[in-house]
């Protein structure tokens, strides 16, 4: 599984809205629960990586890619434009 896989699949769910899609529910949430969302996974994320295994800090950096996402694909920003911008920081 790639980040672009991933990120078509958020879109599709962006879009169809499927019932049983946790995605789909965060999209009806709005944006401001999507980036609250976002926040509880980034302190979440910095907790594992002071206290906890590397399991649960992998899982939570999973965690927080997913809804950054989510986030992208709710404020129409496309991978590529991440993608190009870390590209540029880096020439």
């Amino acid at each position: 599984m790639s980040l672009t896989w991933l990120y078509q699949v958020i879109l599709d769910r962006q879009t169809n809205l499927p019932p049983d899609s946790y995605t789909a529910r965060l999209f009806q949430a709005g944006l401001g629960s999507i980036a609250k969302k976002v926040g509880e996974e980034a302190a979440e994320t910095v907790v594992a990586a002071l206290a906890e295994d590397e399991a649960r800090l992998v899982s939570e950096i999973a965690d927080l890619t997913y809804h950054v996402l989510v986030l992208m694909a709710a404020r129409g920003i496309p991978l590529e434009a991440v993608q190009t911008e870390l590209e540029r920081r880096h020439r």
